[in-house]
């Protein structure tokens, strides 16, 4: 879109939803490439293809990949609705770039902590301050609605 056609905020949005997005493509790939370092498939059919049945088995690092990869579902999926959302409600583009770059940078810390196994509370830490931003909208759009209810 030409600049005075474009959303600023919207457009700010759909830069970090990408971002966040091809970070959740990048956890199942890791996911994948361990699966195959590990031997640890999770099919029959696949463990066939590579090895023999003994290979159709759990890997506690698959697993936490696995997890890491879920939990992004559970956390994005929500954010982008809620960043797409809240993006029509005609925020400042200031306070929506901090919301967006909130939740990008505690998304990705989070990651890091669920791969690398850093040392607990920052996993905690980085899904709560995620959840910030995201409460923060979601009252905000409700505030904006609800005269329509």
């Amino acid at each position: 879109l030409p600049p005075s056609d474009r959303n600023e905020v919207f457009s700010c949005f759909v830069f970090y939803a990408v971002l966040l997005v091809i970070k959740m493509y990048t956890i199942a790939i890791i996911t994948g490439q361990v699966r195959l370092r590990k031997k640890a498939f999770a099919n029959p059919e696949d463990a066939l293809r590579h090895g023999g049945l003994q290979f159709h088995r759990e890997d506690p690092y698959v697993e936490r990949c696995r997890r890491a990869h879920l939990n992004d579902l559970e956390n994005i999926l929500p954010f982008l609705f809620l960043g797409a959302v809240y993006s029509l409600t005609g925020p400042s583009l200031t306070v929506a770039r901090l919301h967006f770059l909130v939740f990008f940078l505690a998304r990705v810390l989070h990651s890091l902590a669920y791969l690398l196994a850093l040392q607990a509370p920052t996993r905690s830490l980085a899904y709560t301050a995620a959840q910030v931003p995201c409460v923060s909208m979601a009252v905000q759009i409700l505030m904006s609605v609800a005269s329509f209810a």
